[in-house]
């Protein structure tokens, strides 16, 4: 019987995720049979593309076996009434992003502080800072970092900044230089995007790779490439090398965690369209989304627990 295009490009890739599970199906052992009491591991959803209601999602983060939901801050008060209702109702934890648009630093400088503020009031588990721009000066980033670590100490809740393209931290060098000036500076390490900058897997920056890894407490798992922030399917064995390399940086930081007692928490985070890879002329995703974070999460809780 005939089939179309899309039917073709349907049915091959279903048929194709059988055979290359392999590839992440490989790290879906301990790295470590114990740990020190205190350890634990929680995983966390993105709803990045998702278009329901806060309570549609968390019903179905909590039933793909998520503990808690990572985004943004909502600073409309009944979006947020929506949110903690739902949490509350699924029983998820919940991460907060924050940051702001602002190019100018004094507009950026007053919105960041009001946000992280305001919503270290919900006693997140964590937030994430998508903090400066890369074009703000290194003094101008210090003075964002050691105010979040300030509000940090005085609520109580941990307040980690992302290695992120367009952000203060978008490079491997300019955050060591931010590491050495501020000792108590905690990571969100999302290092597909310095896989991305760099054009590399960072083999020529080990010092600093080390020194990164010592300060991430918090890991966004979304495996770049040196031409791009985010592989199509880290289940295909052509992306073998990215999967092996992003793994090694990750038990690094979690063996660090077991040893030490600590928690430990994650954001599976492939993205949607444009992110994710299209096909030309329809914009079709050429994998699904959701289905490769499930698989993520899966796979990080048998190697981490």
């Amino acid at each position: 019987m005939p089939i179309n295009r899309r039917q073709f490009i349907t049915t091959s890739a279903t048929a194709s995720a059988g055979v290359l599970l392999s590839s992440l199906e490989t790290f879906a052992k301990p790295i470590m049979q114990s740990s020190q009491a205190g350890y634990s591991l929680l995983i966390f959803a993105t709803n990045w593309g998702f278009s329901g209601s806060w309570d549609e999602f968390c019903a179905k983060a909590k039933k793909a076996g998520y503990d808690g939901i990572e985004v943004w801050w909502p600073t409309d008060e009944a979006d947020r009434s929506s949110l903690f209702e739902a949490t509350n109702k699924h029983n998820l934890k919940f991460g907060f992003l924050f940051g702001s648009g602002e190019k100018d630093f004094v507009k950026h400088e007053a919105q960041f502080k009001k946000v992280l503020v305001d919503a270290c009031k919900a006693k997140p588990v964590y937030m994430n800072g998508h903090s400066g721009k890369d074009y703000f000066t290194i003094d101008q980033k210090e003075k964002l970092i050691v105010y979040a670590n300030k509000v940090s100490s005085e609520t109580g809740v941990p307040v980690y900044h992302e290695t992120h393209r367009g952000r203060a931290l978008y490079s491997a060098p300019v955050t060591a230089d931010l590491m050495k000036k501020i000792p108590a500076l905690r990571l969100t390490l999302d290092i597909s995007h310095w896989c991305n900058v760099h054009e590399s897997y960072l083999s020529d920056q080990e010092e600093t790779i080390a020194l990164t890894l010592d300060r991430t407490d918090h890991i966004h798992a979304r495996i770049g490439h040196p031409e791009g922030p985010q592989v199509s399917d880290p289940r295909a064995p052509e992306w073998k090398q990215a999967v092996d390399a992003h793994f090694a940086w990750w038990d690094k930081v979690v063996e660090a965690k077991k040893k030490a007692g600590k928690q430990m928490t994650f954001l599976t985070e492939f993205g949607p369209p444009d992110y994710m890879p299209t096909l030309p002329y329809t914009r079709q995703a050429v994998a699904n989304q959701w289905e490769i974070n499930v698989h993520m999460m899966e796979i990080l809780r048998k190697r981490y627990s």
